[in-house]
């Protein structure tokens, strides 16, 4: 389903981006818009404040909750125990693992294209 590979492709969009807290990256909105992309941008902006990259990549397993031929609800829950803050200078931000959390999309078609509309992640451990 076109729904389920935009959904993943914007969090490769977001790894890629997180490698360097790249929040101005034109590769986030090829698969999300609206309040999505201004979250994603949100947590690079800060990720840059704070002198953090992301090294890793997430994993994810998408489950359908609700669909429309013009719109799908997701549920998640991110692997993100390989998808690990560093610091600048290559050393780990801190000292606590990574985790699992869950996050909820909207997936939604708009001028023949799908894209993750809405996006919700939720705390470490949330899953």
């Amino acid at each position: 389903m076109e729904a389920l590979a935009t959904y993943r492709a914007m969090w490769r969009d977001l790894t890629t981006a997180s490698e360097t807290s790249d929040a101005a990256s034109p590769k986030l909105g090829d698969h999300a818009t609206g309040g999505a992309l201004e979250l994603l941008k949100y947590g690079l902006r800060k990720a840059k404040e704070d002198k953090v990259v992301s090294k890793g990549e997430p994993r994810v397993n998408p489950r359908i909750i609700k669909a429309t031929s013009q719109e799908v609800a997701l549920q998640d829950c991110v692997d993100a125990r390989n998808w690990l803050e560093y610091k600048l200078n290559g050393e780990l931000k801190n000292n606590v693992p990574g985790s699992h959390f869950r996050a909820d999309a909207t997936v939604r078609r708009s001028e023949g294209a799908w894209k993750v509309s809405k996006l919700y992640m939720y705390e470490s451990g949330t899953c």
